[in-house]
């Protein structure tokens, strides 16, 4: 699935290839952190069919759960987070944040990883009062 999108300030804007089936809601700690939310929600990029067309990312090393170095790419001005992906490993995931995807609303998660750092309320979120603005 082709796919645009871009930073919460507009400096960053790029267009990449997903795979529909391959989005992800991650639990992990580095997700929980970095996102300042409960997970992480990621879609695989295929085979590295990622394209900037405008600004530039700056990027951070992180040794992950796993063990592996993930580069995290962000734009420089606004710390919107982009991609994470494994230099040293081209068939390792390389995982675009659904949430900077201008389709977002048509993708699902099909998968959750990393479950064991889930937090304890996740489940129950439904449960939650809803209101439709602040």
């Amino acid at each position: 699935m082709q796919v645009d999108g871009g930073c919460l300030c507009g400096f960053v804007r790029y267009e990449a290839e997903i795979d529909a089936d391959r989005v992800a809601i991650c639990h992990c700690n580095d997700c929980q952190v970095n996102s300042g939310a409960a997970f992480g929600l990621v879609a695989g990029v295929v085979d590295g069919a990622f394209t900037l067309l405008s600004g530039e990312l700056k990027s951070f090393n992180k040794t992950a759960e796993s063990g592996r170095i993930r580069k995290l790419s962000f734009c420089p001005n606004c710390g919107t987070r982009i991609h994470a992906s494994t230099e040293d490993d081209p068939n390792a995931f390389f995982g675009l944040r659904v949430g900077t995807i201008r389709q977002r609303a048509s993708l699902t998660p099909k998968v959750q990883v990393w479950c064991q750092s889930t937090l304890p309320w996740v489940p129950d979120i439904a449960s939650i009062p809803k209101r439709d603005a602040q």
